[in-house]
């Protein structure tokens, strides 16, 4: 056996430990373990080739994530803020609710890399549900936000995302989990089309929105009615009739 190529292991093992750019060294142990291993370089090169082509779905991720830190390094976060304390009408439950609507009908049609975590919750969604929060509860852009309950607007906003991408993406034909039930019925005789399966969970998408569009509007109640008596106690405190 030609322990040899394992060298390639060694250098992706010292290049992450020493912090150099894991793309180079990536590569470069890419080439080294095919070189040691007998390939020619023309053949190297067609293994490199033919990696990055069946794995060119993840170039979405290489290129959104660095697009989205430079985005938010120039202020996107306080820009969602502040567009939120333009929209007078646009409450927290409302904003959540119509995001959730989107998310699940981009699901349906099979658009499940239109949104996400990375590349509109954090950046967006999140700062947007926390500018309509503290709206809502009287609280100014001066006063320091509550860490427990900025974190619980956030895992809101993050949880809105999972639902409507989770029961959406499900009434997809395309979607391998349909495929997958799809085959197991026809293993056992069972002939079901995709369309049908899909349809079935159409249901269970209708009633997961209204229970989580329901949770999000008594959240956001329970939150507003908070602020309220804030708001009076602290009057209460400064002599305020």
């Amino acid at each position: 056996m030609n322990a040899w190529p394992l060298l390639g292991v060694a250098l992706v093992i010292l290049g992450f430990a020493r912090r150099w750019n894991p793309v180079p060294v990536v590569v470069v142990a890419g080439i080294l373990s095919g070189l040691l291993a007998g390939f020619s370089p023309a053949r190297v090169l067609e293994l490199l080739g033919t990696s990055f082509s069946a794995n060119r779905v993840l170039l979405l991720y290489v290129v959104t994530l660095p697009a989205i830190g430079l985005l938010e390094r120039a202020g996107l976060r306080e820009h969602a803020r502040r567009w939120i304390g333009q929209m007078a009408g646009l409450t927290l439950a409302r904003l959540l609710i119509g995001y959730l609507a989107l998310r699940q009908l981009l699901s349906m049609l099979g658009l499940t890399n239109v949104a996400g975590q990375a590349q509109t919750v954090r950046p967006l969604l999140a700062p947007m549900a926390e500018a309509a929060a503290r709206r809502e509860q009287g609280v100014g852009d001066l006063v320091p936000a509550d860490a427990h309950q900025t974190m619980d607007v956030r895992a809101l906003a993050a949880a809105t995302d999972n639902i409507g991408l989770f029961f959406g993406e499900d009434v997809f034909i395309a979607l391998g989990g349909v495929l997958l039930i799809h085959g197991f019925y026809a293993q056992q005789g069972i002939t079901l089309s995709p369309l049908h399966i899909a349809l079935w969970a159409l249901p269970t998408a209708l009633a997961a929105f209204f229970l989580h569009a329901l949770r999000v509007y008594w959240f956001a109640r329970r939150r507003r009615a908070g602020g309220d008596s804030a708001s009076c106690d602290s009057g209460d405190q400064h002599g305020a009739p």
